[in-house]
């Protein structure tokens, strides 16, 4: 790592194995690429005050009041959190891409990193989080809790997806059955994050109603489409023959990108441009996750949807 105040990109990152570490050094980055905190106005409600005890934690002093009446009280918080806070993680293989024998400049890894950088977020505006990790199927769901404890089994959790051992199998992405089930689990009005490449097996229509349900619910929700843009979205390579592997079908095709650079464009442009149109017209914030992007650029606008929301 180099100091707290950088702005980090995945290929700067070269040890995941304090992922804590690296996801409060990306929130001092951002924070500082702001030019001021993101936690002006993210006011954590308190329910009365008391007089401060001698030898406890300044922390909760209220100061202002201090400054009026000269006398040390401390706030006494809510136990009720502020916001339910919902990350929702695709972790099929297409999130693997660029595949280079490990996946630590993936898809993947740039949205466990994403998220990593949330949940610090969200844990120091005392938000209730929970995970939802899917592929096929939902691998795992917890509830969104504030705890400790309930915080460090996430971050455990999102450390197993960066040491695992991806076997080369048949798994695709199912999305829609996923966020189908997320908004009629989850605690009503909550906020659902959630991370996906959108290349999903199934028809795009699928997507649509899953998200039109999670608006019924009335869940407010930001959608990062993660892509790595220059290889993906402008197929940005050589004029040579190249080996295309489908990292969920195991599908194996020989071609020469130039010969199919425009209509592949074409296509994959018209497909996100109309899930970009549904996402306005259901009033969900959709967000351009360019993996080569640095981390503040992409998370930007999840801080702008929080203030809006508080």
């Amino acid at each position: 790592m180099h100091n707290s105040n950088a702005i980090y990109r995945l290929d700067e990152i070269h040890d995941f194995d304090n992922l804590e570490l690296i996801a409060r050094f990306v929130v001092e980055g951002f924070i500082t690429g702001l030019h001021r905190s993101p936690y002006h106005g993210f006011s954590v409600e308190f329910s009365e005050h008391r007089q401060y005890n001698t030898g406890e934690s300044t922390r909760f002093v209220d100061w202002k009041l201090y400054a009026r009446t000269e006398r040390l009280y401390v706030k006494k918080f809510e136990d009720e959190t502020n916001l339910r806070n919902w990350i929702v993680l695709d972790t099929s293989p297409s999130m693997l891409f660029p595949y280079q024998s490990f996946q630590k400049k993936s898809k993947l890894a740039f949205s466990i990193v994403c998220a990593a950088a949330l949940i610090n977020l969200l844990r120091s505006q005392r938000d209730a989080t929970g995970l939802v990790l899917f592929n096929d199927n939902i691998e795992l769901f917890t509830k969104a809790k504030i705890s400790q404890l309930h915080i460090k089994y996430i971050f455990d959790k999102l450390k197993e997806l960066i040491n695992k051992k991806y076997e080369k199998k048949e798994i695709t992405s199912n999305i829609s059955e996923t966020l189908h089930f997320v908004a009629e689990n989850v605690h009503k009005r909550s906020l659902i994050i959630i991370f996906s490449d959108l290349f999903d097996s199934a028809n795009d229509n699928e997507l649509f109603s899953a998200l039109q349900h999670l608006r019924f619910k009335s869940h407010e929700v930001i959608l990062f489409n993660v892509l790595d843009y220059q290889l993906e979205i402008n197929f940005e390579f050589s004029n040579r023959p190249y080996k295309f592997i489908d990292l969920e079908t195991n599908e194996i095709k020989k071609i020469n990108p130039s010969e199919i650079r425009t209509s592949y464009r074409e296509f994959l442009t018209k497909k996100f441009s109309l899930i970009k149109e549904k996402c306005q017209q259901y009033q969900i914030d959709y967000i351009e996750a360019d993996i080569n992007l640095s981390f503040s650029q992409v998370l930007l606008p999840y801080l702008l949807k929080r203030n809006k929301l508080f």
